[in-house]
């Protein structure tokens, strides 16, 4: 908005040709959303309170963790609040490349489906019902349609000049691309590629929120990451120096990805332990789609596993420890399977609170695992 309103009036003042700069947009966007959730986050905040929108604690979490359940959730309506209207103020609205539109509408759709998901937990817990949200069926189904539509608009709209639509990049190998081969004039396999990474970085960051201030800070080092490749990939002479592809405008969805981080830190201020508020999957669902959009648009979809390896890990946890269970008991019995589970809780932030981390220990460390994995995704911007 800011720039539409400015750029035109450098012609006058000459200092407003500022706005042209991204790197000056990211800094305002990230700045604008901090000081916005700090505005917001004690309004939204009172709203939670008042309404009496408590936590709902997930079954198989630590006993620790019962006075949670007192605690107001849905705080991640302050993380988009906040980013959005930053977004606005500061983004650029390419028709042409429209990389915010589509990042804008992921992000949004998801928080959607985390806020009916949030809502009907908390109106069957004051029920007395058990507290299964919205049916994870219909969930599924509202994830896989924002990924196939995604796909679909992308695989009718070339955003790289220099690269099929069905089409993603490899870490360390410059020049190496994966193509997906059309199948009766449709690239059904870069479509459910699309969709995979979409639902399943969804899903991942929102079994990551499970302690106080671990999802917030693991999202903040991975949207900054991908702000940062947005920045490089979206500029020709670093493209071109890094041996990137080059994709015009892509650098706006730096603006968009610094954005979440200001909203993050700004957040964090309440989700830090003790949290006075959760995100609950209004926020973590919007987070894990705004951050597996960000990688479909800039052809980084194999790096993602590298930003969110904890992400991937806090996943591949549950996956494994639900699938093995499930395999010892059919073989040995229900008995054998508890007393030889693969971790002592899953998510895996739980089986080192079961190992006798304390909550904040188990956070700072993921965080540090988190930062190391950026690090290793940014290296492999010159490892190729």
């Amino acid at each position: 908005m800011l720039f539409y309103f400015l750029k035109p009036l450098s012609a006058h003042l000459h200092f407003l040709n500022i706005f042209s700069y991204i790197s000056f947009r990211v800094v305002g966007a990230a700045a604008t959303a901090l000081v916005l959730s700090f505005v917001l986050g004690p309004i939204i905040l009172r709203i939670l309170l008042r309404q009496s929108l408590h936590q709902v604690v997930r079954e198989g979490t630590p006993d620790s963790h019962a006075s949670k359940a007192t605690t107001p959730t849905m705080g991640g309506l302050i993380i988009l609040a906040s980013s959005l209207i930053s977004v606005a103020f500061w983004g650029r609205f390419s028709v042409a490349h429209p990389y915010i539109w589509i990042a804008l509408f992921a992000t949004v759709w998801m928080g959607i489906i985390g806020f009916i998901d949030d809502y009907l937990k908390i109106k069957q817990k004051r029920e007395g019902v058990k507290n299964k949200g919205l049916v994870e069926r219909y969930k599924l189904i509202g994830q896989v349609t924002a990924g196939l539509a995604i796909g679909w608009y992308i695989l009718h709209h070339q955003l790289a000049p220099s690269l099929p639509s069905a089409s993603t990049s490899l870490p360390f190998f410059k020049g190496y691309y994966v193509y997906f081969i059309p199948i009766g004039g449709i690239a059904w396999f870069y479509l459910f590629f699309t969709t995979f990474i979409l639902v399943g970085t969804s899903n991942a960051v929102n079994i990551a929120d499970g302690l106080d201030g671990l999802c917030t800070g693991l999202a903040a080092i991975a949207f900054s990451t991908f702000g940062f490749f947005a920045y490089a990939i979206g500029r020709y002479d670093w493209s071109r120096y890094i041996g990137l592809f080059f994709l015009p405008d892509a650098g706006e969805l730096a603006v968009f990805c610094f954005a979440i981080v200001g909203a993050l830190i700004g957040f964090l201020w309440y989700n830090a332990y003790p949290a006075q508020v959760f995100m609950g999957d209004t926020g973590a669902l919007a987070l894990g789609g705004g951050l597996g959009v960000v990688a479909i648009l800039l052809k980084s979809e194999f790096v993602l596993a590298f930003v969110g390896a904890i992400f991937v890990a806090e996943m591949m946890s549950v996956i494994l420890q639900r699938y093995v269970f499930k395999y010892r008991k059919a073989r040995h019995g229900i008995e054998y399977a508890r007393a030889n589970r693969v971790f002592l809780r899953a998510p895996l932030h739980h089986h080192f609170e079961m190992k006798g981390w304390s909550e904040p220990q188990v956070v700072v460390r993921f965080w540090i695992m988190g930062v190391l994995s950026a690090l290793l995704a940014i290296s492999t911007l010159k490892i190729r």
